[in-house]
C-alpha cells in the first residue's frame, strides 16, 4: 500500500465505532432508543430527544445525492492526480446526510437525486474512508 499522504480522520469518543465499522467496510450510523431517529455526525446525545440511549446500526448504505461540487483545482500537490474530483452531500436512505466523494463515473455524469451506494476505500492498514458511487 503506498503511503497516504492527504489528511485522515481523527477518531475520537464519539466517532470511534464508526470509523472501526468503515474499516469493516460497514455504514454504521447512531440510532436513538428513545425516538428512533438516526443522526450523523455522531455525538453523545441524539440531537432530536436529547436521549443518551443511542446505539450503533448497520445501514443499507444507499442513498441519493443531495447536491455536490466538482473539484477542478488542486488543493495541493498530493491532490493533482485527482482532479476533476466530486465532493457530494448524500442522503442516505436513513434520513441523514453525509459529505462523501462520488466516485465510479465522470464527474459530468453526477446529478442531483441520483442513486448511489457506499464502497469503501482502504486509504492505510487502519482506516478505511466512505465513498459512494451509482448504484447498481
Amino acid at each position: 500500500m503506498d503511503e497516504y499522504r492527504k489528511p485522515l480522520p481523527i477518531m475520537d469518543l464519539d466517532s470511534q465505532e464508526f470509523w472501526e465499522g468503515c474499516h469493516r467496510h460497514e455504514l454504521l450510523l447512531q440510532k436513538c432508543n428513545n425516538c428512533g431517529n438516526y443522526h450523523f455526525p455522531p455525538g453523545p446525545v441524539c440531537p432530536k430527544c436529547f436521549s443518551l440511549d443511542l446505539k450503533w446500526t448497520k445501514t443499507s448504505g444507499k442513498g441519493t445525492v443531495y447536491t455536490f461540487t466538482v473539484v477542478r483545482r488542486a488543493l495541493g500537490p498530493d491532490w493533482e492526480s485527482d482532479v476533476p474530483y466530486v465532493i457530494g452531500v448524500i442522503e442516505l436512505s436513513e434520513g441523514v446526510r453525509m459529505v462523501s466523494n462520488v466516485v465510479g463515473c465522470k464527474p459530468e455524469e453526477v446529478k442531483i437525486g441520483m442513486p448511489v451506494e457506499v464502497i469503501f476505500d482502504d486509504v492505510t492498514e487502519a482506516i478505511s474512508l466512505p465513498k459512494f458511487k451509482p448504484a447498481q
